[in-house]
């Protein structure tokens, strides 16, 4: 009998809607891996279903397992609602509820917890809502260890438990967080033998250059936990109650990085820290030990950084350790807007950086944000110029949204700002997606301005120059099969 079965939903169908299948990233689900070795190390067997890359339906799941299709029937079932950023938990209950539902129609025997960043920054109303038995506050390890363990639910911190239909009134106590795991030697996540290691694939910019149409095997890993900033629109600390960082032995992570390369011949590569480029004695001694494996030359890795963390005298040694792609949230062109979301950059800074990046030969992919508070078109136009200016060799460019677990979600709530009617309107990119409203214009008039300055950057004349001279026509032709796409929108259908 299997004690565990950790499954990561399938969603990028409501998340994505009509994008080509091809431009999806599948990326290996970071804490199912987590929670995988942590009940592994403490004597539980576990299995992980990765349902988005084996592009399982929630029914086809529940079926695996009510049929014994995987062995008998699983003490315990873990739902993971993480998505491939910080922020991408909550349009992922999309799946995680139509997978919990069959779940709970085929296997009602089986209990199930359910852990991730929407979850933890919404426990009561999760634990309410979804065909669920537990909810964990928190990250969700030690819980689970706790219920296999047969602990009382009412002693395990951070848990919340459903009684047949109502909410089960726990000791105040045990509604805050477990404590945060501090040997991260325990988060190590050594689970890739449970993973199906073939499946996964790059995103499409990072393999821009000869390998456009090749995008695989792929990995994720992570060095560090938490982020040490508080921006408003941010959610990536609620699973951990703080702006705490916890940083995993740079030893550790560059044995894992040469065991995926030597064994799964994975050099393609994301590191998943909120902030990789933060801790500068930590991304270093990671670098140099790629280094001196003689691994760097044959990686392709891609990291977040920030704009004022970037320090001009270490890009010769990320370049040599196969850092290959800088992520910097520039989030908008507008100073006033940028110190509202309590990032004080200055434009030419923000512009010199990029620069300087891309003369060391690392690419910059440049994320911006419309529809932040103060927005207006004026500034909205100046955060499409900025990335004009910047040309970073790709863009996203996101609407505002108050995700579960930030501030500005907090703040929505507290003064009655319209939010999506489901959460799968959450997502960027699909038919149901509702930006905020500014305190200027309407969330449809940021939609329409978004997708708007998606084309006008990627089907402009000075991108286009830029990336057949760096990355040649092959990639170039790919930009423009990837900006044929057309995302269908209700909110502006609505509108007009």
């Amino acid at each position: 009998m299997t004690d565990l079965v950790i499954i990561n939903p399938s969603a990028a169908h409501g998340i994505y809607g009509p994008l080509g299948d091809d431009l999806i990233a599948v990326e290996p689900p970071l804490w199912s891996r987590i929670i995988a070795g942590y009940v592994r190390d403490r004597g539980f067997s576990v299995k992980i279903i990765d349902a988005e890359a084996l592009r399982m339906t929630g029914d086809q799941v529940a079926d695996a397992i009510s049929s014994n299709a995987l062995g008998a029937a699983p003490e315990l079932i873990c739902i993971a609602v993480y998505g491939h950023q910080p922020s991408a938990s909550t349009q992922q209950m999309w799946g995680a509820r139509e997978l919990a539902h069959a779940l709970k129609k085929r296997c009602p025997q089986i209990p199930i917890v359910m852990v991730g960043g929407h979850p933890s920054a919404l426990p009561a109303r999760t634990v309410a809502e979804e065909s669920v038995d537990y909810v964990v506050k928190g990250e969700g390890p030690t819980q689970i260890v706790g219920l296999l363990n047969g602990i009382d639910p009412q002693e395990i911190a951070g848990l919340y438990r459903k009684v047949e239909t109502a909410l089960y009134s726990l000791p105040m106590h045990n509604l805050v967080s477990a404590p945060l795991e501090e040997d991260m030697k325990r988060f190590h996540g050594a689970a890739w033998d449970l993973l199906p290691m073939h499946l996964y694939r790059a995103h499409n910019w990072q393999c821009f250059g000869e390998n456009v149409e090749n995008r695989q095997p792929y990995a994720s890993i992570f060095t560090s936990l938490g982020c040490p900033y508080k921006c408003q629109f941010c959610c990536i600390n609620s699973p951990f109650d703080s702006n705490r960082y916890r940083m995993r032995q740079p030893s550790d992570v560059v044995d894992e990085i040469e065991f995926l390369h030597e064994e799964h011949g994975v050099s393609t590569f994301k590191i998943t820290d909120e902030m990789f480029i933060l801790n500068e004695r930590h991304y270093t001694e990671i670098c140099k030990g790629l280094i001196d494996r003689d691994l760097g030359h044959k990686l392709n890795i891609w990291a977040y950084a920030r704009v004022d963390t970037v320090k001009p005298a270490t890009l010769t040694m990320l370049r040599a350790a196969g850092i290959r792609w800088l992520a910097l949230g520039i989030e908008s062109g507008s100073k006033l807007v940028r110190d509202g979301a309590h990032k004080v950059l200055k434009h030419d800074d923000i512009v010199g950086t990029v620069q300087t990046i891309q003369a060391h030969d690392i690419n910059v992919i440049g994320n911006f944000m419309f529809g932040l508070r103060d927005d207006d078109e004026l500034t909205m136009t100046q955060t499409l110029d900025l990335a004009m200016a910047c040309m970073p060799d790709f863009a996203n460019f996101y609407c505002t949204m108050a995700y579960p677990g930030s501030a500005l979600y907090a703040q929505a709530i507290k003064e009655g700002w319209t939010l999506p009617s489901s959460w799968r309107g959450y997502s960027q990119h699909n038919d149901d997606c509702r930006p905020l409203d500014t305190e200027h214009i309407s969330g449809a008039d940021v939609l329409r301005f978004r997708d708007e300055a998606f084309n006008t950057f990627f089907d402009s004349q000075a991108y286009g120059n830029h990336v057949r001279n760096k990355f040649g026509m092959a990639t170039l032709v790919h930009v423009h099969g990837m900006t044929s796409y057309k995302l269908k929108r209700k909110l502006l259908e609505a509108a007009e």
